[in-house]
């Protein structure tokens, strides 16, 4: 019998077969922490006795969850981050942006690796064709001293996206459909693979949103097997050590096979306070806001950024909307500021922020919403409080949705704007 992408993967870092089910204890490619976790992953690899590094090239550290610091003991985590890097080596961004971003443009994560990162969202990387996923500090210790980490093998849901996309409809909109129908539990401790004529057309931007979210859902990871499209996107960053990629065997065994059509699919947004409570765009037409962000690990890359600035130019956003955009990396960024996107998205009323986490959690003291507001944001959660805030309304949409709706001072529907 076959194996799905996840198996061939665990096969590859734990020396032997692997099955659905098994307890292993595998090599690692990359370990990532940053400065909003507690307690810190450095804390306790000291506790621990460590005394250094697995392998430094390996262990990524990422100041941009609270950057700038907002707070005193925001600085002063941040500072004991630099001075374990001076100790230990290994590396360490500040400023560069977001993790989900900056890891992948960095080459610190390839086709066919095993990562973890002590960040529920670790699961973006297998838009790679990775296996990635997030971890707890402890674990996340043991990893930096050892360079290994246990992992119980998961069984594999194939998610076949088939149909045409429509006009105005995109990843973001996909994948909350996806969550709505499944529940936020409906994979857990499952790994997903997204395959189908509709991933194969996707660009890698796109493709992260939709493994991005996929801990949403339950699950230990999203992953898309590696095709050209993800080939390109490696070799342009000059990938700093060799890789081989892994495809899934066309006889592999999945727990669940499960076909999505998105021919006929309206932008989708999920209403507040969870992720899986999802609608139709036109349940919520009208819904006045008084805020939309631009931001987040989910859906601030290069290609979002290209769709809003060209829905936005020569307008302005309505009067009593505040509008907030923050890049999700330093590269996003610089790309933005030449090609115009950024002067255009000033111009029709945005607040810009330089590359972080500004705009998700509300730890950054940015984009906070007073008591009732309601947000819409290409954001990932909208839990009570995630905005800075538990009397605020979070929706959550595509970067197209978010868009329309500052333009319009309410949600609004993006498809007249293509």
């Amino acid at each position: 019998m076959g194996m799905t992408l996840a198996e061939k993967i665990f096969s590859r870092h734990a020396g032997h077969e692997v099955t659905p089910g098994e307890i292993i204890v595998a090599d690692l490619d990359a370990m990532m922490t940053h400065d909003a976790n507690r307690p810190m992953a450095l804390d306790v690899f000291k506790k621990m006795n460590g005394t250094k590094l697995c392998d430094p090239k390996k262990v990524i550290q990422m100041i941009e969850h609270h950057y700038p610091a907002p707070g005193a003991a925001h600085a002063s985590a941040q500072q004991k981050m630099r001075n374990f890097q001076k100790e230990m080596g290994g590396f360490l961004y500040e400023g560069e942006g977001i993790c989900h971003s900056v890891m992948p443009e960095k080459g610190h994560v390839l086709p066919g690796d095993l990562v973890v990162g002590a960040d529920s969202h670790t699961c973006t990387y297998g838009a790679l064709g990775a296996f990635s996923t997030g971890v707890g500090s402890t674990d996340m210790a043991v990893a930096m001293i050892t360079g290994k980490l246990w992992f119980m093998v998961p069984e594999t849901i194939k998610m076949n996206i088939i149909g045409t996309l429509p006009q105005g409809v995109f990843a973001k909109d996909i994948i909350l459909s996806i969550i709505a129908s499944i529940t936020a539990d409906g994979a857990t401790y499952q790994a997903v693979e997204f395959t189908g004529p509709v991933m194969d057309k996707l660009s890698m931007d796109a493709r992260f949103t939709m493994t991005n979210m996929a801990i949403e859902m339950g699950a230990k990871a999203g992953m898309v097997a590696p095709d050209q499209t993800t080939m390109d996107w490696v070799n342009r960053r000059n990938p700093v050590r060799a890789f081989t990629p892994l495809l899934p065997d066309p006889d592999a065994r999945y727990a669940k096979e499960m076909t999505f059509d998105v021919s006929n699919l309206s932008p989708y947004v999920a209403k507040p306070h969870r992720v899986d409570n999802g609608a139709p765009l036109e349940e919520v037409l009208g819904t006045p806001i008084h805020q939309g962000n631009l931001s987040t690990c989910t859906a601030a890359r290069i290609e979002d950024l290209r769709i809003v600035a060209k829905m936005m130019k020569g307008k302005t956003i309505a009067p009593g909307v505040r509008f907030f955009v923050v890049p999700s990396s330093r590269e996003v960024m610089k790309m933005a500021l030449e090609e115009g996107l950024v002067s255009t998205l000033i111009d029709a009323g945005a607040h810009i922020k330089s590359p972080s986490c500004a705009g998700c959690s509300g730890g950054s003291a940015y984009a906070l919403l007073a008591d009732d507001e309601v947000a819409i944001t290409t954001a990932n959660r909208n839990f009570q409080g995630r905005l800075g805030n538990p009397k605020g309304f979070i929706y959550l949409a595509s970067p197209a949705t978010v868009a329309a709706s500052v333009l319009e001072g309410k949600i609004a529907d993006p498809r007249p704007y293509f």
